[in-house]
């Protein structure tokens, strides 16, 4: 049996200011530090977990977080993935905007489709994004807005081919993401129905512990809380 534990990032400047983030690149709070720290601690305290990669999104407030609590458990030794397929959704127009202004401008039944339902998809912004980090990639993948659907099929390919691959090897695996596309991850592991997705919420740093069987069943989830 091999084990998997997702992360979500500590919390963001961005977080902190209830704006939608999505692509922008925005740092850590010191209180998103501290729990990067926190869920490291927490980390430690899983039996028999060790794992030999760590994947995480191109976003800051994600490899930050994956660094600290690498540093905390003394795994910096270990081989470290970057990939946009990690990265949050992508809000489209919405990036920026504080949530309780979009509520009155768009509405609360428009918004909460926009932000918790599978296959809504928020305002596309104007142009692709342009930044050095995403030069090398297939720039027709590159999204101007995303569903959560959208989110997951870009991210899966990633988990079969470098994360899975490795579980079905017997290796402890580690991912530090975002609250979106962990739950898209989620919602494909945990076989959650369209409507049920809804209702998933993933905070940051706590971390999600699935103990798997040789057939990546999942044969115990934890989520670590202090």
């Amino acid at each position: 049996m091999a084990k998997l534990v997702l992360v979500r990032h500590g919390e963001s400047v961005a977080n902190a200011a209830n704006v939608y983030t999505g692509w922008n690149d925005v740092p850590l709070t010191k209180k998103g530090e501290q729990q990067a720290k926190k869920a490291g601690e927490l980390i430690n305290t899983i039996s028999d977990f060790a794992p030999t990669h760590i994947h995480t999104s191109v976003l800051s407030r994600a490899i930050v977080t994956a660094n600290i609590v690498a540093e905390t458990c003394n795994l910096l030794w270990l081989p470290m993935t970057k990939t946009w397929r990690l990265n949050e959704r992508h809000y489209g127009a919405l990036r920026g905007l504080n949530k309780d202004i979009s509520r009155k401008v768009f509405g609360v039944e428009q918004v909460l489709l926009w932000r918790r339902s599978f296959d809504s998809v928020p305002p596309k912004q104007g142009s692709p994004v342009i930044a050095r980090r995403y030069k090398l990639c297939d720039q027709h993948l590159m999204p101007r807005a995303e569903s959560l659907h959208q989110t997951q099929k870009r991210l899966m390919p990633y988990y079969y081919d470098h994360i899975a691959s490795r579980l079905l090897n017997g290796e402890d695996q580690l991912i530090v993401a975002h609250g979106s596309s962990l739950r898209a991850l989620i919602k494909k592991l945990e076989n959650i129905n369209n409507h049920d997705i809804v209702n998933l919420e993933v905070p940051n740093a706590e971390p999600i512990v699935y103990t798997m069987d040789e057939q990546l069943n999942i044969v115990k989830k934890e989520i670590l809380r202090s």
